[in-house]
């Protein structure tokens, strides 16, 4: 039987509990529940019980996240919604980048489940012509060269991979193309932040976003 791949300590699912609102907080695609670990903090601070899922394949090695897809990401946090709502009056749901996209799917397929959507980066879309060769590149060359950490304040580490799985990251785009069709769906209140600075998401998904949703109030914060 082969070894389980060791789990880093930083990317450990977090649970902390509080009072009858909800949030769900949704890491990016590589990295892990440390990059969202301070902002669940604080809020569990305000009292509001709140759930960091680490989605399959993250915070162990690049070659099990290969062996993983959408599915088995959003699987995870349809079950962190699923023990939220078990607890909790009302849930808000929270994505960085990718986990913005896992954030807005939820808000799509569960729209009675979630009751209002804040996202960060959140990622849909990428314009790279390299993509094209993707769904043959992936059989060829399992990594590419990741960028692993890139959050921009010093000394944080969101413990991501150095190497991005190509299998993942078409994958990914799949999850993409599935929530841009579905954004008519998404009609809770949503709040965007958007970095003047990203070194990975295109600035593109924020205007499909907010072009797409049928949300009566949707809100654009830039950050610097």
């Amino acid at each position: 039987m082969a070894k389980a791949p060791t789990l880093h300590p930083l990317a450990r699912p977090l649970s902390l509990d509080g009072g009858p609102a909800g949030v769900l907080l949704v890491h990016g695609f590589t990295g892990s529940p440390a990059s969202m670990t301070p902002w669940a903090r604080h809020l569990a601070a305000q009292g509001f019980t709140v759930r960091v899922p680490r989605l399959p394949g993250h915070g162990t090695t690049w070659q099990e996240m290969n062996r993983t897809r959408w599915e088995d990401w959003y699987a995870e946090v349809e079950r962190a919604l699923d023990e939220l709502r078990s607890r909790c009056d009302h849930v808000a749901v929270a994505g960085l980048s990718m986990g913005g996209a896992l954030a807005l799917r939820l808000a799509e397929q569960r729209t009675s489940d979630v009751d209002a959507i804040v996202l960060v980066n959140p990622a849909v879309n990428i314009v790279d012509r390299r993509l094209v060769a993707l769904p043959v590149l992936r059989h060829v060359v399992r990594s590419l060269p990741g960028i692993g950490n890139d959050i921009k304040k010093t000394g944080v580490d969101e413990s991501g991979y150095d190497r991005t799985p190509l299998h993942a990251l078409w994958s990914q785009t799949r999850l993409w193309a599935d929530v841009r069709a579905n954004l008519h769906r998404v009609s809770q209140p949503l709040l965007l932040f958007r970095s003047t600075e990203d070194h990975v998401v295109d600035p593109s998904s924020a205007r499909i976003i907010l072009a797409g949703v049928s949300s009566a109030v949707a809100v654009e914060e830039t950050l610097d």
